[in-house]
């Protein structure tokens, strides 16, 4: 059977599937024929029928048996049947059908005059509930692809067998059908003799079936080796001709199980090259090292296992199969359920995070409540960020009434699109609380981020706004990264990746982008860029086509290269309508997928011109061109030859020479900037390459997308105490606008900041993160793909704060008292302080004012805070006092008695720190006076305020307090009272304070937290200090989330208060820091919490900022064994004075990673084992003195310095300044070598190789240079028992250190390489070689030179140059003075290809090169020397011929492998007999005979070297063409004239020596047309005929003369003369007439010669 011409040279990918199909056919029809019920009466359904409906069917099909016209008919319809069978398989087989009785019911259905029938399929009844409604098997179009090397005999016993096959089947089915249908008339007369006619039938029908079945056995035996074989002959040829896409065998199956099971999803794939499979949940990658333990994947002899362990809720859901090769990706899923006991599911169903997804109802019609309300509380703010950080956005959701069971919607938006779960964001839901957590922050997460909770009907949401900032640059000054990196467009070619630009650049503009690329399942990322470009797009090329990859991009500074942009999406390299057709195939039955072929082909086909050919992006770095493939192009694949020229030239150059273009777009690279093209695309198939396309309009190189201009107008409004709204005016003509950068500068900083990292659209934006108070400027840029805009001009100044009144709300920044006066602190002393009252019912005299707002930072977003413990050190506090009296000096300390012990003073500054409808809390400060006894504890009284009138004294505790706070229960709602507290210690009871003010019982209502109290401060210096507080009582609505520190001089008024910190701090210290050596400062704290900043605290201080004399801090050690501890002294201590430490200013006792040991006036905490949980500030107080105390912070890098350090200690090692390494030196000896940093003189350094010392001998030679540390061993040779691992040992006193190398496998054998090269190279060097060894150039003669250079030559080196081993003569011997030795080879051509070796010899030894110019070799020198022969190429130049005109070019000199091609008018010209072209030596002519005013034009010569066509022009038009015409009707004319003139055309001598006396006769031939005249001439005389001399002429072509008898008077010179109407032309000759006598004598004179003229 004839095959189409490209299935002999291209195999089906699909070709496996359809063998396969024709033997699962065949393997399903000899399942059926074993069916002995299925064989005896043809049909496939009789298998599932009764025995009593067997015996029915055989009743009605005697019946018809006895009709003998109908058996006639039926036995016809059998024959044509059997006819049509045949043509029907080969129908089916060519189009990869496999089951017989599909195929053919169509054409037995149209045979039978009766109605049609179902068609017969051997599938089962499930099968065919799984097919789609009005499913049609489809017919393909596509020729199946037959492997050669089956003769025609065989091929038509293929045929014959394959039709008997179907034609069994087809009559089975139709015998099985009439049965069926004449089972009516068999039940209204049954006869007895008429069944026993049908069993006989089928007796004879079963014995004719069996031995027909042997006989299809053995054919079908006989197909199916020849099939195998050659089918494996084919796989042998080219196993490239089996590549198909991937192809399911076995699927993964769905799984139902219980929770804490382990499941396992098997697959196997077929395919080739072999399929990568990936596993997908949820359309999300399985990623096993980010849940260890968790996903186990493996791939054992084909078979694909995806087990995952412990299932739980979380594991229920849709997981994936995909496979993928260079021919396409096909994906099978499979569903896994987690089911949970029963019993546990209603326990467990709701619990936080059970269900994947939560439930929600409409709530009316199941009738659990009218109404939802639904309320946000301890809501996310506006957050920062930082990249790479982690983040948590998280509220409580309150929903009333509260349904058991039953959860809400909860949906998370980020700028209006929903959030969904990925590696870089997980959603979280606990049942009350809703959290979005960022693993790992990018800029693409910055945004609105709405939370949107819905119940039944109902719904709430709330936003707020999330920054994030540029992760720390590893290069200082360098750009930050790009953002959302995406693939705009893939196709098999190229993929084109865009991203967004920083805004920040360093503080350099950027440079450009690199992009990287990495191959999806492999960690290696490659640069696909070498310069970098500044649009923000970048097409990439040299993709493997059907593979995956993710892209990033990076910006790059005159710093440096920025960090790599987040990752993009996994993209293939496919076309879209590749794509679209791998995920659009539906599943076949007997294949798994249907797969669309081409029509059948129509041979010899070459392509026509691409259409619609167009430029869709310019940039200065790239062109991309887009097409339509032509509509004329046969049926099978084509490929495309992209074109350029400069603009105003014909001079066409490929583009793409080595790689052809599969996609019907294609990207450029590599053009000038601002220079201008024309582009055109060529098809190509086997049969050719078609005509171009028509060429691009002029495109000049530069980015189409203009930079946008800068925004206008910018205004500033104000909006809270910590944030500004900015508008502006968009950028005016703007193009593909991504967005617009804001940035932000304090009024005369100078410094700009960006408020947003993520381009935002529109033209307003809140500018958060401000600092109230503070006046800013703001400026915006626009940004789009071509890069950012000038910055617009700066607005005007705006001052940060509130826009209702200019401040916060009363609310939220109640009025404070004010600060006492004429208090002051000893210096060094710990105090407390605590908050003053602010009841409703204040005093007259109180004077109220309002504190200064708080510096809200970039944190204010993060809503967790911790705490510390509140525990009361009353120990470590003396006793503070009042204010000096006049006169004494501030400074001055007061000194205690110590003689004797006397009771406490009164305590002092009674405050309400929270109120309910019946309790009080009360706090006071201590006694200033202790009594020279510790404070064991406090007694409260209160008293009621009628009417201004006080009640009698109550007691409010019968156990004394041990803080400075107590709660009073018991009390009356909105009933005034008053306070009084005492102290007590050993001595007793003293003196109860003064009454308080008057405070109302009454349930506070604020929002915010109250005062936090027990203000102390410790550890003064000059510049420092630590401040500690203690927790407010009142909360607020919402926890505590933080403080901020206030502070001013103490002589300063109230409005000078600044906040230490803009960020709140979650604890309850700080460490102040820059205070001004000398100057008296007072302190107040205040707490904050989601509603806002409460009220401050009563004031800590005044304290001095100085450090005492003889202030020691704490220092760190680690001794010789390496334990690290933490040490202290005091020379100040008292007989009562103890050491406390504390950790964070927290106590640290009984601490089981903590030992403490003091003796004397010295105390040291030693860590056991210092780790992550010992980080902290460790602090150590000296009670019972002036405040002496110091602190040490261990951080995490200090941490890592005090265990290098220990570890140092106990093992010391060696430092070095390099490790370990092996160089080859010139002679190919092995140096090893290290260098330490210092060695000592007794530093020894032990040698091992492969765990055993080797010592100094012949083999090693081993040098220590101890004064510079540099360590080495030389070998003079590496041989195959020296692989191995060095290591060089040190032992320096108890310092120790060693360096490994290890040399095996494939590194060692590289160095031995290397090293036995060196040696070579050293040995070839000792005698004359070759410095650079013999290569080849074109000459501007367009001659080859092949050329070496040589040294180490005398005078006695010979070189000698051979062509196949055959030596050249040379005739030059070379003097090596410039030490080049050149062959020059002229008019380089075929013949010349061979191998080329030139050698090198004296008695030192020699030396060899050689060059190979055959093959691809040969062909690269044959295009460069055809290269510059076209370069050669002379302009083209027009001369007039007597047949025409001539083009001609002249050439150095011609090749035909310089190929040349002639267009006219851009329109290849075809060559006849008056248009010719050829080669003249060095002229390349183009000849047009005859030429017409057609032949006008431009005329193009080509000259294709190979690679490139390089053209020459001539304008054969207007006056060219006129002169060149009008020179050759002249040049015709003449030749004309030349033709037909007369002339003689022989017959006369030059001289006729003749005896006197003789005759003279002589006979001459001319020519003319017309027929010319004839006279002769006797010295230039005429001379008439007459009977001495006679002169005829005849025919018209012959004259004769002739003299009768000669005398000397004959003698004379003679001339014939013949003459027409194109001219005359003479012939003399000489006539001689001698005496016998006279020429004896010698005196006859030299006759002159005569020559013809011409007129």
């Amino acid at each position: 059977m004839a095959l189409p011409f490209y299935q002999k040279s291209h195999q089906h990918y699909d070709l496996s599937y359809r063998d396969k199909d024709l033997r699962t056919a065949m393997s399903h029809y000899q399942q059926e024929k074993q069916r002995s019920a299925i064989y005896t009466h043809g049909s496939a359904a009789y298998s599932s029928r009764s025995s009593a409906a067997h015996r029915q069917e055989s009743q009605a099909f005697s019946q018809v048996a006895a009709s003998s016209q109908q058996q006639a008919s039926h036995y016809s319809l059998g024959a044509e049947v059997r006819r049509k069978a045949t043509s029907a398989y080969d129908y089916g087989y060519s189009h990869g059908l496999t089951d017989s009785s599909l195929l053919l019911e169509d054409y037995s259905s149209n045979l039978s005059p009766k109605t049609k029938r179902a068609k017969h399929s051997l599938l089962s009844g499930e099968e065919k509930e799984n097919l789609p409604s009005a499913y049609m098997v489809p017919i393909y179009s596509g020729r199946q692809m037959h492997v050669s090397g089956i003769t025609d005999t065989e091929e038509e016993r293929i045929k014959e067998a394959a039709a008997y096959i179907a034609q069994r089947n087809l009559l089975a089915s139709e015998e099985g059908i009439r049965a069926s249908k004449q089972l009516t008339a068999s039940k209204r007369s049954a006869h007895s003799t008429q069944a026993t006619s049908t069993l006989e039938r089928e007796e004879s029908l079963e014995k004719k079936s069996r031995e027909a079945t042997i006989r299809e056995k053995a054919d079908l035996l006989s197909l199916r080796k020849t099939l195998e074989e050659t089918q494996a002959y084919h796989g042998k040829l080219n196993e490239d001709h089996l590549l198909h896409a991937p192809e399911f065998i076995i699927k993964p199956r769905s799984h139902t199980v219980w929770e804490k099971e382990s499941v396992k999803l098997h697959c196997s794939v077929a395919g080739w090259p072999e399929p990568r499979l990936t596993w997908y949940k949820n359309q999300v990658p399985i990623n096993v090292h980010a849940n260890p333990g968790k996903y186990i994947i493996e791939s054992r002899y084909g078979i694909h296992t995806l087990e995952i362990t412990e299932c739980d809720f979380e594991d229920t859901a849709q997981y994936r199969a995909s496979a993928m090769n260079v021919k396409g990706e096909l994906s099978a899923y499979a569903s896994v359920v987690v089911k949970r006991y029963k019993g546990e599911l209603d326990e467990m169903r709701f619990r936080a995070g059970a269900a994947t997804s939560p439930l929600s109802f409409a709530v009316t019609p199941y009738g659990y409540a009218s109404k939802f309300e639904i309320h946000f509380d301890d809501k996310f703010d506006v957050s920062f960020g930082r990249e790479g950080e982690t983040m948590s956005l998280g509220c409580r959701v309150v929903i009333t009434p509260e349904i058991k069971h039953f959860q809400p919607e909860v949906r998370w938006y980020r700028n209006g699109a929903p959030v969904s779960p990925s590696k870089w964001v997980q959603t979280h839901w606990s049942g009350d609380r809703a959290t979005l957590t960022f693993s790992h922050l990018n800029k693409e997460d910055e945004g609105l981020y709405t939370i949107h909770v819905r119940m039944g009907e109902y719904y709430e949401q709330y936003s707020a706004y999330v920054f994030v900032r540029d992760a720390d640059t590893e290069i200082e000054g360098a750009p930050a990264a790009p953002l959302d990196v995406v693939s705009l467009e893939a196709n098999k070619d190229y993929i084109i990746v865009s991203w967004k630009q920083p805004a920040v650049d360093g503080g350099s503009p950027i440079l450009g982008y690199f992009i990287d690329k990495c191959e999806v399942g492999t960690d290696s990322w490659s640069q696909c860029n070498d310069t970098p470009v500044k649009f923000a797009r970048f097409p990439v090329a040299g993709l493997i086509e059907g593979r995956s990859y993710i892209f990033r991009v990076r910006a790059v500074n005159k710093n440096g290269i920025g960090l790599p942009s987040r990752v993009s999406e996994p993209v293939a390299a496919l076309d879209p309508a590749e794509k679209a057709r791998l995920k659009s195939r539906p599943s076949a039955p007997w294949t798994g997928q249907i797969i669309v072929t081409e029509e059948e082909p129509s041979a010899g086909i070459v392509p026509g011109p691409p259409t619609d050919l167009s430029v869709t992006e310019a940039t200065r770095s790239y062109v991309v061109l887009s097409w339509k493939p032509p509509g004329q192009r046969g049926h099978e694949g084509i490929m495309y030859f992209v074109e350029k020229c400069d603009a105003g030239t014909e001079n066409w150059q490929r583009v793409n020479t080595e790689l052809p273009v599969k996609s019907p777009r294609f990207a450029l690279f590599d053009l000038a900037e601002g220079k201008s093209y024309h582009f055109r695309v060529r098809c190509s198939n086997s049969a050719g390459i078609g005509e171009p396309s028509e060429a691009t309009e002029v495109t000049v190189v530069g980015d189409k997308l203009d930079i946008p201009k800068a925004p206008g107008n910018v205004i500033p409004s104000r909006n809270t105490d910590t944030s500004v709204v900015v508008s502006w005016e968009e950028s005016k003509d703007a193009k593909e606008l991504v967005g617009y950068y804001i940035e932000a500068s304090v009024v005369g900083s100078g410094t700009w900041e960006p408020c947003n990292n993520n381009p935002v659209k529109g033209t307003r934006f809140t500018c958060h993160g401000l600092v109230t108070g503070q006046s800013y400027v703001f400026r915006v840029r626009a940004v789009n793909a071509a890069g950012l805009s000038d910055y617009s001009q700066d607005s005007e100044a705006i001052e940060v704060k509130a826009a209702i009144g200019g401040a916060a709300s009363p609310d939220v920044w109640p009025d404070l008292p004010a600060a006492p006066g004429g208090l002051m602190a000893p210096r060094g002393a710990v105090h407390g302080a605590f908050p003053k009252s602010c009841p409703k019912d204040a005093l007259p005299d109180s004077k109220l004012n309002k504190p200064a707002p708080p510096s809200v930072s970039h944190k204010l977003g993060h809503t967790e805070a911790s705490k510390v413990s509140e525990t009361v050190q009353e120990e470590l506090t003396p006793a503070p006092q009042k204010a000096a009296p006049p006169g004494q000096s501030k400074s001055e300390p007061l000194h205690k008695k110590k003689d004797a012990v006397a009771a406490p003073s009164p305590p002092y500054d009674i405050t309400c720190l929270e109120s309910f409808r019946d309790s009080m809390v009360l706090g006071w400060k201590p006694p200033e006076k202790s009594g020279g006894a510790e404070i064991t504890g406090y007694y409260v009284n209160y008293r009621e305020v009628t009417g201004g009138k006080p009640g009698p004294w109550r007691e409010a505790n019968v156990k004394a307090v041990s803080e400075e706070a107590y709660k009073i229960s018991n009390l009356r709602e909105n009933v005034v009272y008053q306070f009084q507290v005492a102290a007590m210690n050993l001595a007793g009871l003293g003196e109860p304070s003064a009454v308080s003010k008057c405070f109302t019982c009454e349930e506070w209502t604020i929002a915010v937290p109250g005062p936090p109290h027990s203000l102390r401060y410790s550890e003064v210096r000059k510049s420092s200090l630590v401040l500690q507080w203690k927790p407010p009582v009142h909360c607020g609505r919402t926890p505590v989330t933080g403080y901020f520190v206030d502070l001013k001089e103490a002589s300063a008024k109230d409005d000078r208060w600044r906040g230490l910190n803009e960020a709140a701090i979650k604890h309850t210290y700080l460490k102040v820091q820059g205070l001004q050596e000398g100057v008296s400062y007072v302190f107040r704290v205040r707490a904050i919490n989601q509603a806002g900043v409460g009220k401050p605290s009563d004031l800590a201080g005044p304290v001095v900022a100085e450090t005492r004399p003889g202030t020691k801090e704490i220092v760190v050690d680690v001794d010789d064994d390496g334990v690290i501890s933490l040490n202290f002294e005091c020379d100040q201590m008292t007989p009562n004075s103890e050491f406390t430490w504390s950790k964070d200013y927290v106590r640290t006792e009984d601490s089981s990673r903590l030992e403490v040991e003091s003796k004397g006036n010295k105390t040291k905490m030693t860590f056991k084992d210092l780790g992550m949980d010992d980080l902290g500030i460790y602090s150590c107080d000296v009670t019972d003195t002036d405040g002496i105390a110091s602190s040490y912070l261990i951080d995490e890098d200090e941490m890592k310095r005090l265990l290098a350090l220990s570890q140092e200690h106990k093992f010391p090692t060696v430092p070095t300044k390099s490790e370990l390494a092996v160089e080859i030196l010139e002679k190919g000896q092995v140096r090893f070598w290290m260098q330490a940093e210092k060695l000592s003189g007794n530093a020894k350094v032990n040698y091992i190789f492969n765990e055993k010392e080797i010592f100094e001998g012949p083999k090693y030679k081993m040098h220590i240079d101890r004064n510079t540390g540099i360590i080495e061993m030389f070998m003079e040779k590496l041989q195959d028992e020296d692989e191995g691992t060095y290591t060089f040992q040190i032992q320096d006193g108890k310092a120790t250190g060693h360096s490994t190398l290890v040399l095996i496998g494939d590194v060692y054998k590289k160095l031995q390489k290397e090293a036995e090269f060196q040696r070579q190279e050293w040995i070839r060097k000792q005698g004359p070689h070759f410095a650079e060894y013999l290569s080849w150039e074109v000459t501007g003669e367009c001659n080859v030179l092949l050329k070496c250079k040589v040294a180490n030559i005398k005078k006695e080196t010979n070189i000698v140059w051979y062509k196949d081993e055959r030596e050249i003569s040379v005739d030059e011997k070379h003097d090596f003075k410039d030490g080049i030795c050149t062959l020059l080879i002229t008019e380089f051509s075929k013949k010349d290809a061979g191998f080329y070796e030139v050698i090198l010899k004296d008695d030192r030894g020699k030396d060899k090169s050689r060059l190979k110019l055959v093959d691809e070799a040969f062909q690269d020198l044959m295009t460069e020397v055809c290269r510059r022969i076209a370069l050669s190429a002379t302009d083209l130049k027009i001369q007039s011929t007597a047949e025409g005109i001539r083009l001609y070019s002249f050439v150095t000199y011609y090749l035909d492998d310089l190929k040349v091609n002639w267009s006219h008018n851009g329109t290849a010209i075809k060559y006849t007999d008056r248009v010719k072209s050829g080669v003249t030596g060095e002229q390349i002519w183009l000849q047009i005979n005859e030429p017409t005013p057609n032949d006008k034009g431009k005329y193009v010569m080509e000259l294709f070297d190979g690679k490139t066509g390089h053209q020459k022009m001539v304008d054969l038009s207007g006056q060219a063409y006129d002169e060149a015409y009008a020179e050759f009707q002249r040049l015709k004319q003449a030749a004309i004239a030349e033709k037909n003139r007369a002339r003689v055309l022989g017959g006369l001598p030059d001289v006729v020596t003749i005896q006197e006396g003789k005759a003279l006769n002589l006979t001459c031939t001319v020519w003319g047309d017309p027929a010319p005249e004839v006279s002769w001439l006797k010295n230039e005389r005429p001379l008439a005929s007459d009977e001495h001399c006679s002169q005829r002429f005849e025919g018209g072509k012959t004259a004769y003369f002739s003299i009768a008898g000669v005398s000397t008077a004959d003698s004379g010179k003679y001339g014939l003369v013949v003459k027409n109407k194109y001219g005359t032309e003479t012939s003399d000759f000489t006539v001689s007439v001698f005496i016998p006598e006279e020429e004896a004598r010698g005196t006859t004179a030299d006759p002159q010669k005569g020559a013809p003229k011409s007129k």
